[in-house]
Parts: C-alpha cells; sequence; structure tokens
C-alpha cells in the first residue's frame, strides 16, 4: 500500500508530499516548492528510491524547489496539465513578486491529463483535472490507500483562491462537486496547506462549497 509523509516547505507552509510503495520502496516526491533539504532528509530517513516529482500545479510555493530536486534525484517532473503552462513559464516573475529565491522558468518532462493512472511501485494513483484555482490544477488519488491529494483545490474548512489569473470560483466549485465530493466518504484529503481532513467532513461542513 502507499504510504505518505508530509513535508511543510517554503515560508507558505505548503505540504509537500512524499509518497512510496511499502513492498518496493518506490516513490514520488509531489509539489516539492522549496527546502529540498527537509525533504532529502526524509526520503533517505524512510529509505525512499524516488523515481519522479510530480507537480500539481504550477504555483511557485509548490514547484519552486522541483528543478534542485530532480537534478539532486535524477528524475523526471511530470504534471501538472498543460493548463498551467503560462504559470511555469512565469517563475522567475512569481519569486520577483514573492520574495522567494530566483527560481528558472522549466517545462516539465510531460504533462498529465484527466483520467491518467500513475505508477507507483507496486501501486498506482489516478490522476484527475481540477481546474479552478488554476487553470492546470490536478489532484492525485489513490483508491486502494483511500486518500487524495488535493493540494489548492481543496483544504479543511475552505477552498484554493480563485482570484490569481486564470482562476475562477465556479469552476472551482464544479472541480470539486465533480471530482471530490464524489469520492468515497471515508478517503483523508491531504490539502496543499494546513491539516488534513476526509470527503465527508468537507462535505458535511465546508462553508466555501456545500455538498452535492
Amino acid at each position: 500500500m502507499l504510504q505518505i509523509s508530509i513535508v511543510p516547505v517554503t515560508p507558505f507552509q505548503q505540504n509537500c508530499s512524499i509518497v512510496w510503495c511499502d513492498q518496493t520502496k518506490e516513490g514520488a516526491v509531489v509539489d516539492p516548492g522549496g527546502d529540498i533539504d527537509q525533504i532529502l532528509a526524509v526520503i533517505q530517513q524512510h529509505e525512499i528510491a524516488v523515481k519522479q516529482i510530480l507537480l500539481t500545479h504550477g504555483h511557485l510555493d509548490h514547484v519552486g524547489g522541483s528543478q534542485a530536486l530532480a537534478a539532486e534525484l535524477n528524475v523526471d517532473i511530470i504534471g501538472p496539465h498543460q493548463g498551467d503552462d503560462y504559470w511555469l513559464d512565469g517563475l522567475e516573475k512569481q519569486s520577483e513578486m514573492f520574495g522567494f529565491p530566483k527560481t528558472a522558468n522549466f517545462r516539465p518532462t510531460r504533462w498529465l491529463q484527466h483520467g491518467e493512472t500513475i505508477t507507483v511501485g507496486n501501486e498506482s494513483v489516478e490522476v484527475r483535472h481540477c481546474p479552478g484555482h488554476t487553470p492546470g490544477h490536478i489532484v492525485l488519488i489513490s483508491h486502494l490507500a483511500e486518500w487524495v491529494i488535493a493540494a489548492d483545490v481543496l483544504f479543511n474548512g475552505s477552498i484554493g483562491r480563485t482570484d490569481f489569473p486564470g482562476g475562477d470560483f465556479d469552476t472551482l466549485a464544479k472541480s470539486i462537486r465533480q471530482q471530490l465530493y464524489t469520492l468515497p466518504p471515508q478517503y483523508t484529503v491531504y490539502p496543499g496547506h494546513g491539516p488534513t481532513t476526509t470527503i465527508a467532513t468537507e462535505l458535511a461542513t465546508n462553508p466555501m462549497v456545500k455538498g452535492l
């Protein structure tokens, strides 16, 4: 079964997720926004053989450490959906705007599409396209482990911002209702910031997007 460890990184306390198969110890790093020494320490602690870096969307706090970590581990950067190409093309401007270390623009080895399956060790992870926070945002779902890495789509008691270029509240609400609230209620939600939650909890109590 897939295991997951959360490492808050950057001044924005972005939840980088390290995911690995407990049978093979092969894994992936999701959204390494920065502080790669902390990420590498967790990888080494669990003796994970990282095979890929996965990105949920193109905002700097989620991708800022990707290139350095990919070079350190000699792995590819995969995702997000191509709708976020302009965010990755504007990383240098993002880093100036938010006072981050200068981050070079880049493109991933390949983009991700809705309905794709990613292999992590002996397990599979489903990709769902969930635009609204950004046009190319994706989420990652392990049906066997019963969790979803929702990143900046759905938070504990809140949702991702929609006031950045390309954001749209109605689109985000539709993504949440159609792609997340339709998951089984017991699934754990790993948001991009803040504490974990469950689909059941957000369906019942999230004030921003009501249930189905």
